[in-house]
């Protein structure tokens, strides 16, 4: 078997991050050196208990977890309890973590791990606001010609957003981050809304989750189950969306999406549309392509993937 991927998940866990968690670390073909937690979902106190939790629920207390930052680069932070629950983990009971946090900062983490490894080593998969990679790319330029690639959930285009109508929740959390990120020339390969609302939950999908009978399968039931009443009652659909798993998936099976090479930049000033990702799919400017923009997924492929991963843990 060929060497694992190196990656370093940056993640603001929320039940979606809970199951792509889940996802990289039953995934031997991934290497994960660390996860560094931001403050998105909710705060950044919970964030990092949650990362933590998943770890051990997945029998993975070795993995290091570092705490990020606290709020955006600019703005105030906005958070999504209303979606995730006061914790961000609601439905399940999951027990407070006994795993240590690590004394590094997380931006510090992402900086030494870049700069210890071989250009083009490591992939940055970020679930949740940019904030971290951001804070890493300004304080060390050097690090971006060293990212293999980003893989991102963030952003929307012929979706639209689901913070506002215009804007998708991580990039509108700090869209000066993901400003920073998209012109920082870092390979990226972005998993939209456009994608992730194909990716649905349906009651029969949860129930394949907890037919594993297993204690992963049965919390992450109760995770989508919890996640998926927002959404179902926002859009009137059969199940919510599954953004961030879309991430990991992309990296074990890529022939899953697809999509096209084109610009994406970001709205950071105007009040009704900040955050937006303004995506040229039709290529109408002469912006530089910055981004390989998904916009479908094999979805029935996608949920086989999740079952049959989460059964490993």
């Amino acid at each position: 078997m060929a060497q694992p991927r190196k990656i370093i998940i940056d993640t603001d866990p929320g039940q979606d991050d809970a199951v792509a968690i889940l996802l990289a670390l039953a995934s031997p073909e991934l290497e994960v050196l660390g996860i560094t937690a931001v403050a998105g979902n909710v705060p950044l106190a919970l964030t990092v208990k949650n990362a933590r939790k998943v770890c051990e629920l997945a029998v993975r207390p070795h993995v290091a977890v570092y705490a990020g930052a606290t709020r955006p680069m600019v703005n105030e932070l906005v958070t999504a309890e209303h979606v995730h629950g006061r914790t961000g983990l609601g439905g399940p009971d999951l027990p407070d973590p006994t795993m240590p946090l690590q004394h590094a900062h997380a931006v510090d983490f992402v900086i030494d791990a870049l700069m210890a490894h071989d250009p083009g080593e490591i992939t940055l998969c970020t679930l949740g606001p940019l904030t971290n990679v951001a804070l890493a790319l300004v304080r060390e330029p050097r690090i971006a010609p060293r990212v293999k690639e980003i893989v991102m959930m963030g952003g929307g285009f012929f979706e639209g957003g689901n913070i506002t109508p215009a804007a998708e929740f991580n990039i509108y959390v700090d869209p000066h981050a993901a400003d920073v990120v998209f012109r920082s020339g870092i390979p990226i390969v972005m998993m939209p809304l456009d994608v992730t609302h194909k990716a649905l939950t349906t009651a029969t999908r949860i129930a394949a989750f907890r037919d594993l009978g297993t204690r992963v399968g049965a919390v992450t039931a109760e995770l989508l189950e919890f996640f998926e009443r927002f959404d179902e009652e926002k859009y009137g659909s059969d199940g919510g969306p599954l953004h961030d798993p879309c991430v990991i998936a992309y990296l074990l099976r890529p022939e899953l999406f697809r999509g096209r090479r084109c610009n994406v930049s970001v709205e950071t000033a105007s009040p009704l549309t900040r955050g937006m990702t303004v995506i040229d799919w039709w290529r109408i400017t002469d912006r530089p392509v910055n981004a390989h923009v998904m916009r479908d997924i094999d979805h029935e492929a996608f949920f086989e993937l999740l079952v049959e991963r989460l059964a490993r843990l």
